[in-house]
């Protein structure tokens, strides 16, 4: 593990909310890395100060009736119906059970996080960045698809599609496992000619089909998109066209593949 995989999962890893496996990676190099165990010390020192500044915010009402109404009605449970005016003082009470019931199922969490897509989106310009650095583009090179797909298995839940584009005039180069709002995630890398084209995948509770979107961010084309419980983004300095066309060809062939 280097230490900017490392430092992603700090904060992770402060607050419990990594697997046994991350959590030790993460440990057994702030043991022998003193800049990365400086900086957890000065993450952990930061929340106790925090902590004792017992510091609270209560979410406005507004809050509540934004998720409420963002959310599909055929989801509300029958409890969220317009009740009879006797009874519109237990509105309340029965509007927090359901966000409850519904935040069990991760619903609610699926709404929450649209609005962190643009934070999602420069970090994986951070992780395309990194990859650009010297030994960090691929953890298996190899432009034989059935070389890298079986790479993925067991090193995450879900072995991310790898298609070989190489005719299509994208090169297929390799793969490797990367952090993206920390967790680990799979990468497949292609090249355009001399440009890299990272294809991040990550497993989404959302197993909707949601069209592709490219925006621009500090110079780089994003393209996103998803499609049977994953998210894509593909990420390159190449033109927003040549970008596009990368998507849909890979698209395309995931679908082929799906009904074969």
């Amino acid at each position: 593990m280097t230490c900017d995989e490392a430092e992603i999962l700090l904060h992770a890893l402060i607050d419990g909310e990594l697997d046994a496996g991350h959590a030790r990676e993460v440990e057994a190099h702030i043991a022998g890395c003193a800049a990365c165990a400086a900086q957890l010390a000065a993450y952990r020192q930061m929340s106790q100060e925090i902590a004792k500044a017992d510091l609270r915010y209560a979410a406005p009402p507004a809050l509540r009736r934004r998720i409420e109404a963002s959310l599909p009605k055929s989801l509300l449970p029958k409890s969220l119906a317009p009740a009879p005016s006797r009874r519109n003082v237990l509105r309340g009470f029965a509007l927090g059970s359901a966000v409850s019931a519904l935040a069990a199922t991760g619903l609610v969490a699926i709404v929450l996080r649209a609005d962190d897509e643009q934070r999602i989106m420069s970090e994986v310009v951070s992780a395309h960045l990194r990859s650009l650095q010297a030994g960090h583009l691929t953890d298996v090179i190899s432009t034989d698809q059935h070389t890298v797909k079986p790479w993925f298995n067991g090193r995450l839940d879900v072995s991310p599609p790898v298609i070989d584009l190489t005719s299509k005039g994208f090169t297929l180069v390799g793969g490797r496992l990367d952090y993206i709002d920390a967790r680990a995630i799979g990468a497949v890398v292609y090249r355009r000619r001399q440009h890299v084209i990272n294809l991040f995948v990550a497993q989404t509770a959302n197993t909707e089909r949601r069209a592709a979107k490219i925006e621009t961010i500090q110079g780089f084309n994003i393209r996103r998109w998803s499609d049977r419980g994953l998210n894509y983004w593909a990420i390159s300095d190449i033109g927003a066209d040549e970008l596009s066309e990368f998507g849909e060809k890979f698209e395309a062939a995931v679908q082929t593949n799906s009904e074969g």
